[in-house]
């Protein structure tokens, strides 16, 4: 048995040794740790590290048109909808999906230049079968035209549709249906968003909903009507996972834009849309005349956030391929252009014709480089529930085509 003088001139030797021991195995022990984190880290991303694509920063092309706000064609009051008349117009496709048109002219055409006749107003039809075009021709023609009922020929109904509308840009609300996205946070799968489209051509309703990790969900709801502008929002809902939710309020009556995050106050501006409303508004404006949206040509949007609004410069980059886990979809790319100098949050959508012009993929880059991208994944669903979709031939013209006759029409704001 040690005595206890042995102990005590042995004890602090040993001991010092042994915690420069243990200092030294610890850490041995977190290198060897951080080693094969990066390890893993960097063969994870060897074999990932085509998921994450970023949109590269090309070159834009020269800016050639800059569009403004513009009232949309709209049907004149006490006319039938334009989809009356539409046996009459040239022959389409019959397997061709049918728009929700609301307009028929371009823009900056003379309402005589729409649709220009063919053959003498006074040339009577020489077939029987005809007899429907002719009553639906007479039907459409204005009294202050001079249209008599000698001039039933299938172009007499286009000149009585021109003469029955206002002139203005093509609008097209896209088809109603819910989409899937595959989402991505810095190229890293994760759940999937969806979008929730749905409108009547009379009122619209769109909710985005994209899961994001750690944080929760981030939702956005946009609902209004649609007046002589296009899409008109009542009002747009924002939920950032389990934050509360922000509420822009768009008040018709007093001209006036309300936010819950902040007391201020902006006029409400023609055309004025929020942040997802805007994407369903040049939907529908390049679905109704997708030849005027050529590369570089620019559209202007006022849009308002959860706290403030500004311009928004939508350029036209080009058609371009879109990568799915379906195959490859065709579609148009647009751009926000930088709002001012040093703006380096980018917003991209991609428009697909394949899907009613609708999103096929959209990306948002922060200043900070960090994206959130949705890719298109799944099939419009049925829009009710006879399983027709609205886009169908088939489909019930029911309210999808309506006339717009006050550029204040719709539902009361909420």
């Amino acid at each position: 048995m040690s005595s206890p003088s042995v102990v005590r001139s042995i004890t602090p030797a040993r001991l010092a040794r042994a915690q420069r021991r243990a200092s030294r195995l610890r850490w041995t022990g977190v290198l060897a740790i951080v080693a094969g984190t990066h390890f893993i880290a960097a063969q994870w991303f060897e074999r990932h590290h085509g998921t994450f694509k970023p949109v590269s920063p090309e070159h834009v092309p020269v800016q050639v048109a800059l569009l403004k706000p513009e009232r949309i064609e709209t049907q004149a009051a006490g006319s039938p909808p334009p989809a009356k008349a539409a046996p009459a117009a040239p022959a389409r496709p019959a397997h061709a999906p049918r728009k929700h048109v609301l307009t028929a002219t371009r823009s900056g055409l003379k309402p005589h230049e729409t649709a220009p006749a063919t053959e003498p107003a006074s040339e009577p039809a020489s077939e029987p079968a005809s007899a429907p075009e002719e009553a639906s021709a007479a039907s459409v023609a204005s009294p202050a035209s001079g249209a008599t009922g000698s001039n039933a020929n299938p172009n007499a109904t286009g000149q009585g549709h021109a003469q029955n509308t206002a002139p203005g840009v093509k609008f097209s609300v896209p088809p109603s249906g819910n989409l899937q996205y595959d989402t991505f946070y810095n190229g890293v799968r994760n759940q999937p968003g969806t979008i929730h489209w749905s409108s009547d051509g009379r009122s619209y309703d769109v909710i985005v909903s994209v899961p994001l990790p750690f944080v929760g969900t981030f939702s956005y709801a946009s609902r209004g009507h649609v007046d002589a502008f296009g899409l008109a929002p009542d009002q747009y809902i924002e939920k950032r996972g389990r934050r509360g939710e922000d509420v822009t309020t768009f008040h018709r009556d007093t001209k006036e834009i309300g936010f819950t995050r902040t007391p201020t106050t902006l006029p409400l501006q023609d055309g004025a849309q929020d942040r997802f409303s805007m994407v369903m508004q040049l939907a529908s404006l390049v679905r109704g005349d997708p030849g005027a949206y050529q590369p570089g040509v620019t559209r202007q949007f006022y849009v308002t956030d959860n706290d403030s609004g500004e311009i928004w410069p939508i350029e036209t980059i080009g058609d371009e391929s879109v990568r799915t886990d379906q195959g490859i979809i065709d579609a148009r790319h647009f751009m926000r252009l930088p709002r001012r100098e040093g703006d380096r949050r980018r917003i991209d959508v991609w428009l697909a014709p394949s899907l009613g012009w609708l999103p096929a993929r959209l990306v948002q880059t922060e200043p900070n480089g960090t994206q959130i991208e949705l890719v298109w994944r799944g099939k419009i669903a049925p829009p009710d529930a006879t399983g027709n979709d609205a886009s169908s031939d088939d489909a019930s013209p029911g309210p999808s085509q309506p006339s717009v006759t006050d550029p204040g029409a719709g539902p009361e704001k909420p």
